[in-house]
């Protein structure tokens, strides 16, 4: 396995990692050997029920942050360590929203079962496409390219749960709520996203203008052109006069023209317009290229240009819609409802992200939790 092919699949997973339960407002200590004496190693910035977040937790994400900005913008360092800084507290806030919805996540039946068989699914489909076929040899290769396998494992649960907690409480509800009358309304109103684009199966002669008078290669495309209309089979025509190369070799001799199939929006704006009005089985004119003239054969149609209504399609849109705004209540329920307590040097910053008053904090300090989950 290629390092760097795992590293690149690291990255595109969050290093967060369950760390134990301390109590809030006292520093996470270990005795330094040599001299007896404690040394802080860590901080709890807030508990979350009987789970806390701690510094070592925010500088964590904030370095993966700063990484993936790195990559994704082409930032340099310090301008990605600088915005990764102007959104301390909202890190910090989601963080603790992670918490929650962790700790929710264990209360539905089955859901921690399902989310480590989808984190067995995915840390094998990924050793499968690097060749290799048990999770030893994963993890080995993993530990060989400097990565540690507990992290990504423990990273892609609480994506995952959080994913699937949000799915089954929040967008789950929407979807199956949505009425008849809602869903018949809702596409009239956005007929135009329900448009199934429509997909070609094409063949195509290509004729190179390297090295030759385009009008001779033009006129011997027209005769190609009136040869495929007039009955001539396609393929024959493509596996003999085919100039499309790979590697020195002509292609059609194997391929007999055939180039795949496309969905029409995909295509060149100039090869869409040529195969815009030509039927199954029927052949374009002639079509000027950087390279060549190209000759299409549509060999099939699928889709259609035309609105759908599919019940599944808009009901899965009106839930997209919906669903930004109603996470967002059920976050703030979640929150209202669990025993949120954050260290006093950082509520004044980390209060506003998560909508929760300095007051109703300092409420529960002074009295016992109102719900408290294990």
């Amino acid at each position: 396995m290629k390092a760097v092919s795992l590293k690149t699949f690291a990255r595109r997973v969050s290093f967060a990692a369950a760390l134990a339960v301390f109590a809030l407002g006292a520093p996470l200590v270990a005795r330094a050997q040599e001299e007896g004496v404690p040394v802080v190693v860590d901080e709890v910035i807030a508990q979350v029920n009987n789970d806390v977040v701690t510094l070592s937790m925010v500088k964590r994400e904030k370095r993966q942050a700063v990484r993936a900005l790195m990559e994704s913008r082409n930032m340099t360092e310090a301008d990605a360590t600088a915005e990764v800084e102007k959104n301390h507290a909202r890190i910090i806030a989601s963080l603790i929203d992670e918490q929650l919805l962790q700790q929710k996540g264990k209360d539905i039946p089955r859901l921690t079962e399902d989310v480590e068989a989808e984190v067995n699914r995915t840390l094998m489909g990924e050793g499968k496409r690097q060749g290799i076929t048990t999770v030893e040899q994963l993890e080995a290769a993993m530990r060989a390219a400097g990565l540690d396998p507990s992290e990504i494992r423990q990273s892609l649960r609480a994506q995952f749960m959080r994913q699937a907690v949000l799915q089954r409480e929040v967008d789950a509800r929407i979807y199956f709520s949505i009425t008849d009358d809602e869903l018949q309304k809702y596409f009239a109103a956005n007929r135009e996203k329900f448009r199934k684009s429509e997909s070609v199966e094409l063949s195509e002669i290509f004729l190179s203008l390297a090295g030759k008078p385009e009008p001779d290669v033009r006129a011997r495309a027209a005769q190609l052109v009136a040869q495929a209309r007039g009955g001539a089979d396609f393929a024959q025509l493509a596996a003999q006069h085919s100039e499309r190369e790979n590697n020195g070799v002509r292609v059609a001799a194997q391929s007999k023209g055939k180039v795949g199939r496309f969905e029409v929006p995909d295509l060149r704006p100039d090869l869409a317009a040529a195969i815009k009005n030509v039927k199954k089985g029927g052949v374009t004119d002639p079509i000027k290229t950087d390279d060549g003239i190209q000759i299409l054969r549509v060999d099939d149609r699928a889709g259609s240009p035309e609105p759908v209504f599919n019940e599944q399609a808009v009901r899965a849109a009106i839930t997209e819609e919906r669903a930004g705004k109603e996470r967002e209540e059920y976050m703030r329920k979640l929150r209202e409802e669990a025993y949120v307590n954050v260290a006093e040097s950082y509520r004044d910053v980390v209060l506003p992200a998560l909508n929760i008053k300095p007051s109703a904090t300092a409420s529960r300090e002074a009295g016992t939790p109102a719900k408290k989950k294990n």
